[in-house]
């Protein structure tokens, strides 16, 4: 019997955005029903649709994020000087995207390779320069390329564990395709911090697992591998970088990783009870935003979204936000303008909309890039419009307090 995490009811796939002429055809939904596992304490979700279905074509691209670039930049310089990567190394990147990551390793001369399941996306990488294979990743794919004779020095998982529906199989992937001291390292968002921070809206569909420190060792352990650091990371509102090697490797095993899962046990991680909590926690921030929404509007106020991601589209079905609340919403990526979000059918913009229309409030709804945005809209001062972060509490933010060096 596997226990209720939290449950968001039902809502479409949060990337199928609408065209105009698809308005007025159904969209399927599906329960956003998380549960935690009581042997091993992995949070899941099911996986209502297969990946091929989800991600063959894809609208997240990861370049259009000035702050996303530079953490993928920092991370380049870090692991090739901490690791002595070079023109002899090879770096493999799964789930690679639009080559966001790997443009750092190709202007640095390593060689690398990124794996991306959706065309659309990986043509973006190669005409960066990136090698790309557009193919899943798993057991199956890492055999054929340990068999070509391929040895990754370097594998980087990024946001790609939690859209896994077969866990094993791309776990053991990665251990055939590591070099004999090769290293692995695996970011995604941390389970501690989604509780702490009520970061509900991190849920949809596309990720079918939650992950602490507890459980991804023992995933890794379970297929031979051994997390040798960790390290906490601003990213999704609190992530962690997790590093791997062969159980015979000679990274040693750092202090962090100890102090790390110590700290989520203290926390009651490594007991079911914990997990139970979070439902109400989602509810509460749910009602608060709605009311505090409603209220805005009751005063004739306008208000607009600043972003299409994947978590706004969770957060405004799962609240039943639509365009009565929220006249539009804009978005950076050309590939996401002109369509529709999912369920609420809310038109996605250019951002130069805002400036045209001066809407009063500003709802951020990729709150974790907030600092970027709001010095990206920082002009909306000019007509007195404020921001509002949804996560983990409603927030209204004056950016001419800003501008006066006043506090948020």
């Amino acid at each position: 019997m596997n226990q209720t995490f939290v449950d968001l009811g039902m809502s479409p796939l949060c990337e199928s955005f609408l065209t105009s002429d698809r308005l007025d055809e159904m969209e399927p939904f599906y329960p956003l029903h998380v549960r935690v596992c009581d042997d091993c304490l992995l949070v899941q979700l099911p996986a209502y649709v297969p990946p091929e279905e989800i991600f063959t074509e894809y609208a997240y691209f990861s370049s259009y994020s000035t702050a996303w670039l530079k953490h993928a930049s920092d991370y380049v310089d870090a692991m090739v000087a901490r690791f002595d990567l070079n023109r002899h190394s090879l770096i493999v990147e799964l789930a690679s995207n639009d080559g966001y990551l790997l443009q750092y390793a190709v202007e640095k001369g390593i060689p690398c390779l990124g794996i991306e399941p959706a065309a659309n996306v990986a043509k973006e990488a190669e005409l960066r320069g990136v090698p790309t294979l557009v193919e899943f990743f798993g057991e199956q794919l890492a055999q054929k390329l340990h068999d070509e004779g391929h040895r990754a020095d370097l594998i980087v998982a990024n946001n790609v564990l939690a859209q896994v529906d077969d866990i094993n199989s791309f776990v053991l992937g990665m251990k055939l395709l590591l070099a004999e001291n090769g290293v692995v390292t695996i970011e995604f968002p941390h389970l501690e911090r989604l509780v702490a921070g009520n970061q509900f809206d991190t849920i949809y569909h596309e990720h079918f697992s939650y992950f602490s420190l507890l459980t991804v060792e023992r995933i890794l352990a379970a297929h031979g591998l051994v997390v040798f650091d960790v390290e906490e990371l601003w990213t999704h509102g609190g992530s962690l970088r997790v590093f791997a090697r062969h159980a015979d490797g000679s990274h040693p095993i750092q202090p962090s990783v100890a102090e790390l899962l110590e700290r989520e046990r203290t926390a009651g991680f490594d007991r079911l009870e914990t997990y139970g909590r979070f439902d109400n926690a989602a509810r509460r921030a749910k009602h608060a935003l709605v009311r505090r929404l409603i209220e805005l509007k009751a005063e004739g106020a306008t208000i607009v979204g600043y972003g299409a991601p994947g978590k706004g589209n969770t957060l405004l079905n799962y609240c039943g936000i639509r365009n009565d609340i929220l006249d539009y919403t804009v978005d950076r990526n050309p590939y996401k303008q002109g369509k529709f979000l999912p369920g609420t059918r809310i038109p996605i913009l250019h951002p130069d909309k805002i400036f045209e229309t001066k809407p009063d409030y500003v709802l951020i709804l990729p709150w974790n890039f907030a600092d970027e945005i709001e010095d990206q809209l920082s002009g909306i001062s000019d007509w007195g419009a404020k921001f509002i972060l949804p996560i983990p509490e409603v927030v209204i933010h004056d950016p001419m307090e800003a501008i006066l060096g006043g506090s948020r």
